[in-house]
């Protein structure tokens, strides 16, 4: 198995396999919190856009994507601070507009074409170039310093934002730099998982993890472990294979959340029988305390 090795192109893989896994929960927690689980996706069809456009311009479409897909969950944001009861019909808008806008332009590069698209949408081991690997390591440098540095205030905002205003949090300044930080991990991820699949494994793991433990930070661990082991699985398994890595990935991602789930159903309901005794035991002895302290009958 370790022949994989011997390729330098699955060496970038794997490394860029192993970034994903960590950046991709360690922003897919808050999402989650926030009941914004699909927000990858949105982003995913805007930075389609900037992948073309870096065909178009002939630079490094990893930077490119960056650069959209930042300006579209920014965007997303103020769509929901002010979109009100057309922020549905704008989101819509602009998620179907960056597919249509990458395929538009992705024609109109001399040296492009949709088959490039594919592996950006699908994930391709192949195409991890030297060059992707410096930008995907940066870029999951910044992921991790601000999903980490400021975890305390990013899940204050995303528990209650209007607690966290009380408080005296930037909650605008902190749910902007969120919505980056995802457009971010979307670029880290699209070139092992692909755009239309990245969101898949932003949620999944936390939605596994959760089953498991109980406490954020607990959570956040297992989901990275979780990550971490799909990531690197589903590439090894694409290599031998021949198949996306992406589908591979997502597969195994829910495979082990549906283990995780079946085996934590049974241990929930035993640590649950376990509170009732307990509570049942407190109850029978609060009542025995209560009568051997009553008054007995008078005379």
């Amino acid at each position: 198995m370790l022949e994989i090795l011997d390729y330098a192109f699955m060496q970038r893989a794997l490394l860029a396999a192993v970034l994903v896994g960590i950046t991709a929960p360690a922003v897919g927690i808050y999402l989650v919190q926030r009941r914004q689980a699909i927000m990858g996706d949105g982003i995913g069809h805007v930075a389609l856009t900037g992948v073309a456009l870096g065909f178009l311009t002939g630079t490094n479409p990893v930077w490119t994507a960056v650069a959209v897909s930042a300006l579209g969950a920014i965007l997303m944001e103020l769509i929901r601070w002010y979109g009100k009861t057309r922020g549905d019909l704008a989101l819509a808008m602009l998620f179907y507009g960056g597919m249509a806008g990458g395929v538009l332009l992705i024609n109109l590069s001399p040296t492009g074409s949709n088959a490039n698209l594919t592996t950006y949408l699908f994930g391709s081991i192949t195409t991890v170039s030297p060059e992707d690997v410096v930008a995907i390591s940066l870029l999951a440098a910044f992921v991790v310093l601000i999903t980490m540095g400021l975890r305390r205030q990013l899940f204050a905002v995303c528990q209650d934002e209007e607690f966290a205003r009380v408080t005296g949090l930037p909650v605008r300044t902190l749910n902007l730099l969120l919505a980056v930080t995802a457009a971010v991990t979307v670029t880290v991820a699209m070139r092992v998982v692909g755009l239309l699949l990245v969101s898949a494994l932003m949620v999944v793991p936390v939605a596994a993890a959760q089953q498991a433990t109980r406490g954020f930070a607990m959570t956040l661990a297992l989901a990275i472990t979780i990550g971490v082991v799909v990531t690197l699985s589903g590439t090894v398994f694409s290599f031998y294979k021949n198949v996306p890595p992406g589908a591979s990935i997502v597969v195994l991602a829910i495979g082990v959340f549906a283990l995780i789930t079946a085996l934590a159903a049974p241990l929930a309901k035993r640590r649950a029988g376990r509170v009732a005794a307990a509570e049942e035991r407190c109850t029978l002895r609060d009542d025995v305390l209560v009568q051997s302290t009553a008054p007995g009958p008078r005379s």
